[in-house]
């Protein structure tokens, strides 16, 4: 797990402290309140969480500087003090001594968490358990007393807001019904016919003049030529025949449609003027 000092993981790391500089803080026991150092800088992770405070033990112990888990301390902003919590001399005469420029690698940091697992000091001690890790698979969240920041020594306050929940309701907005009903209406279809009707000519014969015989002229009352006339009508049937097909069917169109209500949000009032303060 690769650590970083805070300036070079966020060279603005100031701007979450409202300008103030978590470095320079006092340490002091958490009993007696016994100044022992002052922190000189701090160790995150890949993340920028918070994991070792370094501590300068300063005249405490001469010329020492040593790790202090943040699970381990309790900061008091009115106070503008860090406890190491527990923190004994006898404890950091054996914590491992952190070197400037030395690479903290998985041995030399369990050199450390020895130091503070160990039951004969008066810090609490972290549960003995078998370890359910190794130096593969091992995680900060392990150990959460050492790491994590509790709620009694590093107090949170929770900020709630409202948000918009958008949902679909389906529902009835009408019925649409199809059916067939029969209009009359007047057709008109038009059908060629044929009338027979009777022309009668007179014509002057050619020969007309010539005296015929008394055998030819036959001069006999009574005689009627009879010639039949015919004409067509039109009969007028009907018949069904497919005119054309309906088909019913629903479609669905998608639209996006905005709406808007009013939320409301908490945000954070801090009021700690000239006090290391840090945000996350």
């Amino acid at each position: 797990m690769v650590l970083h000092k805070l300036a070079d993981f966020d060279p603005n790391y100031h701007e979450h402290f409202q300008g103030n500089d978590i470095k320079g803080l006092g340490v002091y026991t958490d009993v007696g309140h016994e100044k022992i150092g002052t922190i000189s800088d701090v160790l995150v992770d890949e993340e920028g969480h918070f994991r070792y405070l370094i501590v300068d033990l300063g005249f405490w112990i001469f010329g020492k500087k040593v790790l202090l888990p943040v699970g381990r301390s309790r900061i008091d902003y009115d106070a503008n003090r860090v406890y190491a919590l527990g923190m004994t001399r006898e404890q950091a005469e054996d914590l491992p001594k952190f070197e400037e420029g030395r690479t903290l690698d998985y041995d030399y940091e369990e050199q450390v968490r020895g130091v503070y697992r160990d039951t004969k000091y008066s810090a609490k001690p972290v549960e003995a358990s078998t370890p359910t890790y190794t130096r593969e698979t091992y995680t900060y969240e392990h150990e959460p007393s050492l790491y994590s920041l509790n709620q009694q020594d590093h107090p949170t306050l929770r900020l709630y807001e409202e948000r918009l929940i958008a949902k679909k309701r389906r529902e009835k907005t009408g019925e649409v019904a199809i059916g067939k009903h029969v209009e009359s209406e007047t057709a008109r279809v038009s059908v060629p016919i044929e009338k027979e009707h009777v022309v009668i000519e007179r014509v002057t014969p050619e020969d007309a003049g010539r005296v015929v015989s008394a055998n030819e002229a036959n001069f006999r009352e009574g005689e009627v030529a009879r010639v039949e006339i015919y004409e067509e009508t039109p009969e007028i049937s009907k018949e069904a025949v497919l005119r054309e097909e309906v088909r019913v069917k629903k479609v669905v169109e998608q639209e996006t449609v905005e709406t808007q209500d009013t939320v409301r949000r908490e945000e954070l009032d801090v009021n700690a003027p000239n006090l290391p303060v840090e945000e996350r």
